[in-house]
């Protein structure tokens, strides 16, 4: 049995998980709000910037979709990009104003997973966005930490030497 939904709400969120553009402007031309949230706190951004949908998540900013709603975990769209590793895609989001050191429930930032997951295409752009290379979790570890840890030499490059305390 296939479920389908005609609610506004529901078919955003289906045409941002799509990258349907033709569709998202509809729906934004019905006043639709950009930033509701689903049942993990996602919004139609983070979902169509998750999923790589540059030409969706542009028509999204450009409406007015907040680029720093954080879902349940205090994850952001830039966080998820940095997960993924799209920069073109995080580009976007950091043009619209998105905090580059925006933290979650855990202390983690974008930088932090792009080192984690060993985006290494993700480190410049969110250095050069101002990035803060010293912020730590909640275990205390920045994203140097988190590539001593992991023996992650690429980022290890990249990332700049912390100041001893």
């Amino acid at each position: 049995m296939s479920f389908s939904s005609s609610r506004p709400e529901d078919l955003l969120f289906d045409a941002a998980r799509r990258g349907d553009v033709a569709y998202l402007k509809h729906l934004i031309e019905s006043q639709v709000d950009l930033n509701i949230q689903n049942g993990k706190g996602f919004t139609p951004l983070i979902v169509a910037a998750y999923d790589g949908h540059l030409e969706a998540t542009q028509l999204l900013l450009e409406a007015g979709a907040d680029p720093n709603v954080q879902d349940h975990a205090g994850n952001s769209a830039l966080m998820g990009v940095s997960f993924k590793g799209y920069p073109e895609v995080a580009e976007l989001l950091l043009q619209h104003g998105a905090d580059v050191n925006l933290q979650n429930g855990n202390g983690g930032t974008a930088l932090m997973f792009a080192t984690l997951f060993g985006r290494h295409n993700m480190l410049p752009v969110l250095l050069e966005a101002g990035a803060d290379a010293t912020l730590r979790d909640v275990r205390g570890l920045s994203a140097r930490d988190l590539a001593l840890q992991q023996g992650n030499e690429a980022a290890l490059l990249v990332l700049p030497a912390e100041a001893a305390g």
